[in-house]
């Protein structure tokens, strides 16, 4: 139990001092005017200022973490968090209130063997050094008295805990029934029908036919809400052609990307490297003798060929063995050879012509990129002065006139995808914008700015039929196959028995084999296999997919495979995931009940004060 208890505490320790240190040095939680240390208690157990900010500043990061930004104090109110800090501070209060009406707690020795193995607290000799203790503590607000008091609580919850967690198990009728379920496979026979396969053709509809399927599916023909928005738009690729960029630009850039237009002939090599001349040799001898392979040789070595592989490089770089490299072709084996890290063995897996690119031959490149780049800071350099104008109250029109950036128009909706709608910052923007915004400069992902308008909202509306007469004779076809298949699957089940061929009604068949409901069959819908488990043996059934119909017929019912490796680790994963769901319960059933019989005191003022440091 001691062993346990150390590594418990060693984990407590670290996050305790670095969220003390780092967390509360940020937020300054135990500046509260010097009167307020505690925000309520459990029982006789206080739950300290200090207690409560870390717990809730730690939620505070998980939450921004899982968001991917920092998220405002007010924001993570709205969610709760606060109040699930809280909770959980009052949980661990009322455990300790437990603890120490059980009288559990850790014995002074075994306290002390703890804090003087831990790293925190040792010198440069590995030995517990008193002043890194006193200064690690003082910097994390503790008194000696509070830490220690500290771990002998959380060791004592920990035994707690553990009694409660551990040791749960659920009957073996949860877990047989539930694989039983999942587990269960069938075998079944399929037959697919096609328009092709229909012995009347679906006839082109009636204009009266059209209106009905037309109003019956009019969702499908709704437009979403709309926005007519304008605005002004400045790229970078709007203005790249007119940007100058003389010839001594270009020379210098050529210059210091010399190395990337111009590469000396280069090998691709892996180094083996060896202890001495003789061991090095010995392995070269076995390669040459056919007794091993080169692979098997960097496995003997404890390594793989990812551990050995040098990428490309040219003959300067393999210093003396660059020559003898360099005569090789690629496959060879050469060595042993001298290397900075001592005798090795080289493997040449390819060889890499010179690369020469003259600066003639790399001007259109060179210009297209340095172009772009100006073009960026020439746009960068017109915000300050198109935000005054639009502050002087210049119109996007205005702009347009003014100055180098062009006007447009765009019918968004959440479905527009293309010309400036591909840009987040657009569609954040046009679905955040009112009629009563003005237009302001934003910035693009390319380092083009735009500004926008909205000018008017249309509610979400039904496509006027004759702009879509096509489309919706397409779904109509679409429909009317659907149900002629049907009708003639339907009037073939009466024919299909359990033991009949289904080449007796000339379908073409296939078979599936032990079918899990979890399962995918390649070209069988969803909608099949749960029609499989719905059915009774013997029986067919008719399923739609997309445009065509598939009659399935059940053969057979298979109990689950208990032999199986996934049917076993099934087993397992529920009868795990079942007992740490009661031992969870089980665990706050307790917490509450301690709650309960303890009591439970707040002060609001006190929370507000807290609060108010992470505004």
């Amino acid at each position: 139990m001691a062993g346990r208890g150390n590594a418990l505490s060693k984990t407590f320790i670290w996050i305790l001092l670095a969220l003390l240190i780092v967390g509360l040095a940020g937020f300054g939680a135990t500046n509260l005017g010097g009167n307020i240390r505690s925000v309520g208690a459990v029982g006789d157990k206080t739950i300290s200022v200090e207690l409560y900010s870390r717990t809730l500043q730690e939620d505070l990061r998980a939450i921004s973490a899982q968001a991917g930004q920092n998220i405002p104090f007010s924001t993570a109110q709205a969610l709760g968090v606060d109040r699930q800090a809280l909770a959980r501070v009052i949980t661990t209060r009322a455990l300790d209130h437990e603890t120490a009406e059980l009288g559990l707690s850790v014995g002074d020795a075994q306290l002390q063997q703890q804090i003087l193995s831990m790293s925190a607290f040792q010198g440069i000799n590995g030995q517990f050094d008193r002043e890194a203790y006193r200064f690690t503590l003082e910097n994390a607000g503790l008194s000696e008295a509070e830490f220690e008091e500290t771990l002998r609580e959380e060791a004592a919850r920990t035994l707690v805990q553990g009694a409660i967690l551990s040791g749960n198990t659920v009957p073996d009728t949860y877990a047989n029934t539930l694989v039983a379920y999942i587990g269960e496979r069938r075998n079944a026979t399929v037959a697919r029908l096609k328009a092709e396969d229909l012995a009347t053709p679906v006839a082109e509809p009636t204009e009266a036919q059209l209106q009905t399927y037309y109003d019956e599916n009019i969702d499908a023909y709704t437009l979403p809400e709309t926005k007519q928005i304008t605005y002004a738009l400045l790229s970078p690729d709007m203005i790249a052609d007119t940007v100058e960029v003389d010839e001594a630009m270009l020379q210098t850039a050529y210059d210091e990307r010399e190395s990337e237009f111009n590469k000396p002939e280069r090998r691709l090599i892996e180094r083996l490297v060896y202890g001495n001349d003789d061991s090095a040799s010995a392995a070269k001898a076995q390669l040459e003798a056919g007794g091993t392979t080169f692979e098997t040789l960097v496995e003997d070595r404890g390594l793989a060929l990812a551990d050995i592989d040098l990428g490309d490089l040219d003959q300067g770089a393999l210093g003396a063995a660059g020559e003898s490299i360099f005569a090789a072709e690629t496959g060879d084996v050469v060595g042993p050879l001298q290397s900075d890290l001592g005798p090795a063995l080289f493997r040449i897996n390819g060889i890499l012509a010179a690369q020469e690119t003259s600066f003639e031959d790399a001007r259109a490149q060179l210009r297209d990129e340095l172009a772009a780049d100006r073009a960026r800071r020439v746009v960068e350099a017109q915000i300050n002065d198109i935000d005054d104008l639009l502050a002087g109250g210049a119109t996007l029109e205005d702009l347009a006139k003014e100055t180098d950036m062009v006007l447009g128009n765009i019918d968004w909706s959440s479905e527009a995808g293309d010309g400036i709608a591909a840009y987040e910052v657009f569609r954040e923007g046009a679905q955040a914008i009112t009629v009563d915004d003005f237009p302001k400069i934003e910035v693009l992902e390319d380092g083009g700015i735009f500004a926008m308008r909205l000018d008017e909202v249309h509610a979400p509306r039904p496509q006027p039929l004759a702009k879509i007469t096509e489309r919706v004779s397409v779904g109509w076809r679409t429909q009317a196959t659907l149900e002629a298949l049907r009708a003639e699957a339907e009037a073939l089940l009466s024919q299909i028995t359990a033991e009949s061929d289904f080449a007796d009604v000339d379908l073409e068949a296939d078979t599936l084999t032990e079918v899990t409901r979890t399962g995918f069959v390649a070209d069988i819908p969803p909608a099949a296999i749960l029609a499989l488990f719905e059915a009774e043996k013997g029986a067919s059934v008719v399923v739609d997919d997309v445009t065509d119909v598939l009659i399935v017929r059940l053969d057979d019912v298979l109990a689950a495979d208990e032999d199986s490796d996934d049917i076993q680790a099934l087993r397992t994963q529920l009868n795990n995931q079942a007992a740490t769901a009661v031992a969870q319960d089980l665990f706050e059933a307790y917490a509450t009940e301690i709650q309960q019989r303890a009591g439970i005191q707040l002060d609001q003022n006190a929370l507000n004060a807290v609060h108010a440091n992470f505004n």
